[in-house]
Parts: C-alpha cells; sequence; structure tokens
C-alpha cells in the first residue's frame, strides 16, 4: 500500500469535477491555484457530465487522493471502494463521514434577500430546483430572511428532469402560471442562473417587464450566461476559486496524515 507523507512524493490526484459550467471550472481554478504554490500533483481530469458515471478507470488507479462532485449514489459507492483519502465539493453529501467544502448557502440567501430589499421590493420569491439539496437548503434561508424581514415569500419549484415525464413545455406552463399569480412588482431569487434564464424567458412570453415588474437575481454570476441573457441578469457570486482551495489543502492533509474526519467547510460569497 502506498504510504502518505513522504518527503518530496508527486502525488496523483483525480478530479472527479465537471468543466461544463462556471461554478465548477472555479472550483478546478482553485485547485490549479493550490497545486501552483503548495505541491507538485499529477492531476487526473477526465471529462465527465454532471452526476455522470464514474470513470472505469478508476477502479484500478494508484493515485494518493481524489477530490469529488460526489452527485449520485454511483459515485459515492465508487469512491468508497477506492479506500483513498476524498475531499467531497458536493451539498449532495452521498458521503458523510468525508470532509466536504460548499458554498455556505444560507449566507448566498440571505445576501440575495437584503439586495432585493434594499432595491425596495417587499414582494419576494423564491424559484428552486428541487432535485439539488443546495436549492432546497438556499429556499428555507431565503424564506427565513423574508419573514424576519416582514416579507411574504412565494415557492415554485421545477420538476425533476430525471423524471421520464419531465417536459420543458409543461414546465414553462406551470412557471407561467405561478409568475402571472404572484403580486406585483416582485424580486425573486432563482437557485441559480440557469433557472434564472428559464424565469426571464417566462417573463417575455407573459410581457412582463424586468425588473420593474419582476426583478430577477440568479446565483453563481456565470459571465457567459448573465450576459447573454436578455435582459443581463444581476447574479451572486460564489466564491468558487476559494472552494477549490480549501478542497486542496483538506486533500493535501489527509495525503499527509492527517486526520480531519467530517469536516465542512462554508465558504461565504463574494458579493
Amino acid at each position: 500500500m502506498k504510504a502518505f507523507g513522504i518527503a518530496n512524493e508527486r502525488r496523483s490526484v483525480a478530479l472527479l469535477i465537471e468543466t461544463s459550467n462556471s461554478y465548477a471550472r472555479g472550483i478546478l481554478a482553485g485547485i490549479a491555484a493550490y497545486v501552483r504554490h503548495h505541491g507538485d500533483w499529477l492531476i487526473d481530469l477526465p471529462e465527465q457530465e454532471r452526476g455522470g458515471s464514474p470513470p472505469g478507470w478508476l477502479a484500478d488507479w494508484k493515485g494518493d487522493g481524489i477530490i469529488a462532485r460526489i452527485e449520485t449514489d454511483e459515485i459515492a459507492a465508487a469512491l468508497r471502494k477506492s479506500k483513498l483519502p476524498v475531499v467531497d465539493v458536493s451539498a449532495a453529501r452521498h458521503l458523510k463521514d468525508i470532509p466536504w467544502v460548499e458554498t455556505d448557502d444560507r449566507a448566498i440567501a440571505r445576501l440575495a434577500c437584503e439586495h432585493l430589499l434594499d432595491r425596495g421590493f417587499r414582494h419576494l420569491a423564491y424559484f428552486g430546483d428541487a432535485e439539488f439539496n443546495w436549492s432546497r437548503l438556499r429556499k428555507v434561508h431565503f424564506e427565513q430572511a423574508a419573514f424576519q424581514a416582514g416579507c411574504q415569500c412565494s415557492v415554485h419549484e421545477s420538476a425533476s428532469r430525471r423524471d421520464a415525464a419531465y417536459s420543458w413545455d409543461r414546465e414553462k406552463r406551470l412557471l407561467k402560471g405561478w409568475l402571472h399569480g404572484l403580486p406585483r412588482p416582485v424580486g425573486i431569487m432563482a437557485c441559480y442562473d440557469i433557472q434564472a434564464q428559464k424565469l426571464l424567458e417566462a417573463c417575455r412570453e407573459l410581457d412582463i417587464s424586468v425588473p420593474e415588474e419582476v426583478a430577477v437575481l440568479g446565483v453563481d454570476n456565470d459571465p457567459l450566461l448573465c450576459e447573454l441573457a436578455s435582459p443581463p441578469l444581476s447574479s451572486v457570486i460564489c466564491n468558487t476559486h476559494r472552494t477549490g482551495v480549501e478542497a486542496a489543502s483538506l486533500l493535501d492533509r489527509m495525503m499527509s496524515g492527517d486526520a480531519v474526519g467530517s469536516r465542512a467547510v462554508l465558504v461565504e460569497p463574494l458579493g
């Protein structure tokens, strides 16, 4: 069995993190920054989709540690079987006894609520995606922040896209019905930028003016999504770079033999 902590050992680290969205790419950039300044790692970064099956080579891989977005039980089982040090950078929490680094969903929700309140909105709403744990957490904290400010908060959540009967046309009809029934003006927090784009599309089709009647705030501040949206989208800026740095630091300690347990590191948004 490979010994950890040997001086000048060049460690092999697998990153089971998709590159298809700005949140994950920010984490990867943070990991890269840590490696440049603190270590000399050999990185394996397979091309994979979010929540996709673990790569076939992982079963026989002779590496030293893994940083992963553990989004499914299948990925969790493969990582457990590897018996290697693992740091999780997903909110799904499929492995509760390993360390994890995630955005602070309470801080994100409260920042979003304050942003909308500061702009004079007293009717608030949340558009989430019940498929994701981080969206459910943001919903709870956004509702709490709204109630503490003396505001009512309406909630609408997308159906799971894993459902065989899922249809964007059906989802859009339900979304438009919800929007039509909201008091205006209303400030809406979308759980992330993709959901915010859906809101903007529904508002256009209903001839609802944005932001005068409906203000939309996303999360992740994906520059491409926000600039291509019509109108351009405001969004909470997650500190994904710090998330990557913290995850790499934890894994480095684990590979050196430190016991870090199931430590949780929650990273606050930048603004």
